[in-house]
């Protein structure tokens, strides 16, 4: 592996927590804030601190208390607010050599079937897939829960009360008493980069959620190739309200520490409340750096805008704008640089990116760290509207020879690479890829064990992801889902990935209804739901919902072709979100065909005619361009009913 470290004083190393032992007695770093935890009050903004020489202290000490309960290789699920002990327990886990299973915590009063929400399902999954040794969580979290399944006989209950509950309250009061780090440190006991550090959940995008086993190895390799690519220093700041428990928002973390900067804090319940606080976070902290996904670009427009807040914004610090999330408007980027011109902002600190949990998180970015690239943004180039998420470098170049992570745009019939310009499956071979899905060898070989046609080197991971390589520079713009694939249903019966759908049909009434919270699938007939701006008595009644309908209608119509079947308008927070918020198509799919999600109003559509009037709920019935054949959209929904049954 190529050396990538920015001092060869302190070489690459195996594991992440292996650069928190050196940090930490470094007399330039241990007393350095390694991470920041805000928290937004209506007196102000306030934090605290944990600098490199007590995180590793504290690393120390709770993986010493760790193991006075657990055995090394046991499974310890994490129950814990986001925070600064939620970092502590990831880092003494992996110290411990204990395979972390991060979770967020569903509300401890909701645990009788009828009040359980999307977080309880996921609880119960953790649960029973992983059969974790114990739990930790907040000592009253634990007293709750207790409490709530004492009296139940149901599966969850019955997993939960047979759990050993640890407290982290009582971990972290055994930290001050941890001896000061030694210049001569004892030999490494902790993970060692074959062995599992941690199950991470995929998003849920696509299916439901599966439990991705990461490897300590995989993990130090993932952040040390995105450390290089955003050319992160010690002098890096970076500020992040991405949920602590998987994918981008877990692995900066363990970035942060390969690359010895600081991390700045909040939570996304704190963003969602007040988009601005992220904007004023960056500004206070003097951030560099900071991942956001692309839907957080035209809330904090909306609702955190220049002129939304008294303190002044001061974003020229930033250097690197890293946009998760695909897929990534260019229309999007450009209104939020214009608002916040006068604040400062660079444009060429855009950094449109692609990751996915079966390869750690990072994949690639499209932003150059060479200053003087001249197809920086705003000169970054565009397709369909979207913005690159890499930079392979042309063929003739030496760009691509030794990179880290290998990408390929497959035909996934042949399993040959397709020409440049031709859309096909994303696949992905490094040394970050995940080594499968928990219990579920059969998929694991079918989506982490393929090879190229003809080939006998490394196994790609199969990402679900499409995606076409254009230019001379070989930018790969990530396109859709397979599975997200629907057909267009007007007479050319093409077929268009569903974000073109949910965009135009947002744009048609972007005053009425909420931005990110629209779906389209294909049942039939192309079906559209999209989340109400407003309640329905605040709202103004039938003849306001018939017009929304009909704009959705006609705009899907004039941008993409599409001929709209159904269009159903519900109430906000009715379509359900992946911890990341990203919609979940086939969830909102199947509550809104069952009935379980009821529209405020629906409209169907036959022959371009508006046929139906208001309803309680949905029942009855069902429900650009070279995008996809028919053999390939039957193979995406192929797989999503592969994936259903995990």
């Amino acid at each position: 592996m190529t050396c990538e470290n920015y001092d060869p004083l302190f070489p690459d190393q195996p594991v992440v927590d292996r650069y928190l032992s050196i940090w930490g007695i470094q007399p330039s770093f241990r007393d350095k804030p390694a991470f920041i935890w805000t928290q937004d009050a209506p007196s102000g903004l306030t934090w605290t601190s944990i600098t490199y020489s007590e995180l590793d202290n504290a690393a120390e000490a709770m993986a010493s208390q760790l193991l006075c309960t657990l055995n090394r290789g046991d499974s310890l699920l994490l129950l814990c607010s986001p925070g600064l002990r939620l970092v502590k327990l990831l880092f003494s886990c992996q110290r411990a050599g204990i395979v972390a299973v991060p979770v967020i915590p569903p509300d401890p009063f909701a645990f009788s079937p009828a009040c359980r929400g999307p977080a309880h399902h996921h609880l119960l999954r953790a649960v029973s897939q992983v059969k974790p040794t114990a739990a930790v969580a907040d000592r009253r979290y634990i007293a709750a829960v207790t409490g709530s399944v004492s009296s139940s006989d149901d599966r969850l209950a019955h997993l939960l009360q047979k759990l050993r509950w640890l407290s982290v309250e009582h971990l972290d009061d055994e930290c001050p008493r941890a001896a000061t780090s030694s210049l001569s440190p004892s030999p490494y006991l902790g993970c060692g980069p074959g062995d599992t550090y941690l199950v991470q959940y995929t998003s849920g995008t696509t299916g439901i959620p599966k439990p991705v086993l990461v490897s300590a190895g995989a993990a130090a390799h993932n952040v040390r190739a995105a450390r290089k690519a955003y050319d992160l220093q010690p002098s890096s700041v970076v500020v992040s309200w991405l949920p602590q428990y998987h994918d981008c928002g877990l692995m900066f973390l363990l970035l942060t520490v390969v690359a010895g900067a600081t991390c700045v804090l909040a939570s996304p319940t704190a963003f969602l409340h007040r988009p601005r606080l992220w904007l004023e976070l960056l500004t206070e902290f003097h951030a560099t750096c900071t991942p956001v996904p692309a839907f957080a670009l035209p809330l904090a427009v909306r609702r955190g805008g220049i002129n939304h807040g008294k303190l002044p914004l001061k974003l020229g610090s930033l250097r690197n704008l890293i946009l998760i999330n695909e897929p990534i408007y260019k229309s999007y980027v450009d209104e939020f640089i214009k608002e916040f011109a006068a604040a400062g902002i660079d444009p060429s600190s855009v950094a449109p990116s692609y990751g996915l949990a079966e390869n750690c998180t990072f994949v690639s970015t499209a932003w150059p760290s060479d200053e003087g690239c001249r197809t920086r943004y705003p000169n970054m180039p565009c397709y369909n509207r979207l913005l690159p998420s890499a930079r392979l470098g042309s063929l003739s170049s030496s760009a691509s020879e030794g990179a880290e992570i290998d990408i390929v745009v497959v035909d996934e019939e042949t399993c040959e690479p397709v020409d440049d310009g031709v859309e096909g499956e994303i696949w992905v071979a490094s040394a970050s890829n995940a080594s499968g899905y928990l219990g579920h060898p059969s998929l694991t070989r079918e989506v982490f064990h393929d090879r190229l046609r003809g080939g006998t080197g490394s196994c790609f991971v199969r990402t679900g992801d499409r995606g076409v390589i254009r230019g001379e520079e070989r930018y790969l713009y990530v396109t859709g889902r397979d599975s997200d694939v629907i057909r267009t249903h007007d007479d050319t019966e093409q077929y268009v990935h569903a974000h073109y759908i949910e965009t135009a049909a947002y744009s048609s009434s972007s005053k009425q209804l909420r931005a990110g919270c629209v779906v389209a699938f294909d049942e039939e007939q192309l079906v559209v739901m999209a989340e109400l701006q407003k309640k329905k008595e605040e709202e103004g009644g039938v003849d306001v919902y018939r017009d929304i309908c009909e704009n959705i209608r006609e705009g899907v119509r004039k941008e993409e072709g599409g001929r709209v079947g159904w269009v159903a308008l519900v109430d906000r927070g009715s379509i359900p979100k992946t911890t990341s918020g990203k919609p979940m198509r086939w969830l909102a799919k199947q509550k809104l065909l069952e009935g379980s999600l009821r529209p405020v109003y629906e409209a169907r559509f036959v022959a371009g005619r508006h046929e139906a009037a208001a309803r309680d709920r949905g029942d009855g019935g069902v429900g650009k361009g070279n995008v996809a054949s028919l053999m390939s959209y039957r193979r995406g929904i192929r797989r999503l009913f592969l994936l259903s049954f995990l």
